[in-house]
């Protein structure tokens, strides 16, 4: 018997206990003891039925998606081949959720005859989170049990919902509160009497029956925009449309066909490296699971504007008190107005109670003077990118703090290692670098240091994640890893403008290809003035290589972007939608004359490989220079840093999806057009070399 699977008979009826930890997830091992345990079952005429339950507290959470593209060992049935046994079994089947059922777990719980379930559980299909649709069943199940109008949001969003609505929606039979398997054996028994009345799922028809075309064209619609480009949400209506539509075992193939099709197509692929990669970044080789870390009692975050608020809400938000500190008392106000302001705006749209709010509100703090933040266990530097004020500071911060205190900076493109040797303290010293908004992007860079401690990145990896962040370590470096990536993509979208393309043709080429916003609309967003400050800090750091002057142009006529309704884009009062510029245009052309520059036209197509290839051309380079640990975590950047589309699965991944001897042949070109800053990179022409991709790349 195998130690993942238990098999018991408890007053003639068989129990099969899942403990494959920590998921309980189906791979072959599971799948193969699940389908020789019921055979058992159902041929032993001792046994008058069958408990499925798990260990945990998961009951199952789906299928093992590794195990996705590999070829099923003989002996081995697939999963909807178990589940549509168990369907058919002539001896009750039941179903103890003791955990979350999702996916394939939620599909074997619906093959059974009834479900009982602990009042913790989640049911749920996620699968769409993954690029395909439910594969076991789930689309013909699910809205047969609970409706296609609630069949559609549980499979086209991936929510999982609680045993309380599953309960009323008639996905689960049953809410247990004690001894839930003696309460499946006791059903089990009882339905076992009448053998030829046990519920079979897919001979349910009753919610089916009579429905309104019109809620799946109204969820196409609504999922339009969101989803554009991807084909999973669209299938996921679809196949729940099928099971309205067509008879059970039609809608099983039907679903089994479109399941494969997405499993094995770019889009799933993609969107499973990227389950994989946010799960990888966690791992940092020279640092094991059981480091010592620092309890985060109480932070402080220096700077009262826009980011430091924004970061003091994060832990706030996870009930750990945070100091606002700006010397400037006046400023101080207007930043914690600031801060109850976004609170307020989330409960006037009903995300948060006011009750929460005030609990919330009262957990953050404002001061004036260092000698407030001495007991705190973090101190986060959030003023404007100047070194001279930051190491005065880091110096002051030091004298005053706790010894045991991390001294974290925000910046995102001076040089950290410059700025903890200002203290007696460098092994507590990194960065934390937050994106704008911080209280509501994902993604936090955390920088290591030449002197940072194990200890201190442990702790502020843990803390990511206990404040609810992606947390990736990255190492110091011009803009580190993302910002370094985006200014190379920018500075390349500029040269295009430059010679022939306009903003607006490349942010829609940009945007079409999944991104939320192109390079230029970006820019206005963050504000062309921050843009060309930028430039003049890399004009220091790389001298004299080629630099568009469009983006010196734009800033010397005073239109910064949003902030003051005109930039690349003219943007009417309060609107944040631009609109093209024909002063603009008249701009970029005079500007292009004055480079003595001949425009010409440029194809989607090559402003989409000209602005990529170069980002994975610099992500290499990142590589390389061990700025970053693996290429995954530069997907798990630029998706929750810059919204790279999830379903191309992040820069690096592309370039292997499409081939990296075709991205190697198109930076080839623009090396031989702009020069040695956009030289193919070592690492990239050893790959090709070797027949490789970033996959195989492993940090030395």
């Amino acid at each position: 018997m195998s130690n993942i699977i238990t098999f018991e008979m408890r007053n003639n009826v068989g129990v099969i206990t899942i403990n494959n930890p920590p998921a309980n997830a189906l791979n072959f091992e599971v799948k193969k003891h699940i389908s020789e345990n019921f055979d058992f079952c159902m041929s032993n005429s001792e046994c008058k039925g069958l408990v499925i339950t798990s260990e945990g507290r998961m009951f199952i959470a789906g299928a093992d998606i590794s195990e996705f593209g590999v070829e099923t060992p003989q002996g081995i049935p697939e999963l909807e081949d178990v589940i549509r046994k168990i369907e058919l079994a002539p001896k009750p089947v039941i179903a103890a959720l003791n955990g979350m059922a999702l996916g394939g777990g939620m599909e074997l719980a619906m093959g059974c005859h009834y479900r009982l379930a602990d009042p913790s559980v989640t049911v749920g299909q996620p699968e769409v989170n993954l690029g395909f649709i439910p594969g076991g069943g789930g689309t013909q199940r699910l809205p047969r049990l609970v409706g296609p109008e609630l069949a559609l949001e549980m499979i086209v969003t991936g929510k999982p919902i609680n045993a309380s609505k599953a309960y009323e929606a008639g996905a689960i039979d049953e809410i247990i509160d004690e001894d839930l398997v003696e309460s499946a054996i006791q059903l089990a028994l009882s339905k076992a009497k009448k053998p030829d009345e046990l519920r079979r799922t897919g001979d349910l028809h009753e919610k089916i029956k009579d429905v309104d075309p019109k809620i799946f064209d109204n969820w196409r619609q609504k999922i339009s925009s969101k989803s554009r480009n991807m084909r999973s949400p669209f299938e996921c209506i679809n196949t729940v449309e099928a099971a309205t539509k067509i008879g059970f075992e039609a809608g099983l193939a039907y679903e089994r066909e479109v399941f494969i099709e997405l499993r094995d197509s770019d889009e799933g692929r993609s969107m499973r490296h990227m389950f994989f990669a946010e799960r990888g970044v966690a791992k940092i080789p020279d640092i094991p699971k059981e480091t010592k870390t620092q309890n985060i009692n109480k932070a402080a975050i220096i700077g009262s504007g826009t980011m430091g608020g924004g970061i003091a809400m994060n832990f706030a938000n996870v009930g750990i008190p945070a100091v606002v500190v700006d010397i400037n008392e006046d400023a101080l106000k207007i930043g914690l107005d600031r801060v109850k302001n976004n609170y307020s705006s989330s409960v006037a749209k009903g995300r948060m109670s006011q009750e929460k709010m005030d609990q919330t509100m009262n957990l953050i703090s404002g001061a004036t003077n260092y000698s407030e933040i001495s007991d705190c266990d973090i101190v986060i530097e959030a003023v404007f990118e100047n070194m001279d004020l930051k190491k005065k500071i880091f110096k002051e911060l030091d004298q005053v703090c706790k010894p045991e205190t991390i001294l974290a900076s925000n910046t995102s493109t001076l040089d950290i290692n410059e700025i903890a040797d200002s203290t007696n303290r460098p092994d507590k010293v990194c960065g934390t670098h937050f994106f704008s908004p911080a209280n509501i992007m994902k993604l936090l860079e955390n920088v290591r240091t030449e002197k940072s401690s194990k200890e201190t990145i442990a702790t502020i990896m843990g803390l990511a994640k206990k404040i609810q962040k992606t947390g990736v370590l990255v190492g110091v470096g011009d803009g580190f890893v993302g910002n370094r990536m985006l200014h190379i993509s920018a500075r390349i979208a500029e040269f295009m403008v430059e010679e022939g393309a306009l903003p607006w043709q490349i942010d829609k080429v940009i945007y079409d290809f999944g991104f939320p916003m192109g390079p230029f609309s970006m820019n206005d967003l963050a504000g062309v003035d921050v843009r060309y400050l930028i430039r003049q800090e890399q004009k220091k750091l790389y001298g004299e290589r080629r630099q568009s002057i469009i983006i010196d142009n734009v800033y010397n006529t005073g239109r910064y972007g949003q902030k003051t309704n005109a930039g690349w884009y003219d943007y009417e009062v309060g609107s944040r939608k631009g609109n093209p510029s024909p002063l603009i245009e008249d701009l970029i052309i005079q500007t292009s004359a004055q480079l003595g520059i001949k425009r010409r036209i440029f194809s989607d197509q090559e402003i989409l490989e000209t602005y990529i290839y170069s980002m994975i051309n610099t992500g290499a380079k990142v590589l390389e220079e061990k700025l970053a640990i693996r290429a995954s975590d530069i997907d798990v950047i630029w998706h929750y840093g810059y919204g790279f589309p999830r379903y191309r699965g992040g820069p690096m991944f592309y370039a292997d999806l499409i081939g990296l001897p075709k991205v190697y042949d198109g930076i080839c070109k623009l090396n031989e057009k702009y020069g040695d800053w956009v030289r193919p990179t070592e690492l990239i022409e050893q790959l090709v070399r070797e027949g490789k991709g970033f996959k195989d790349f492993q940090m030395q």
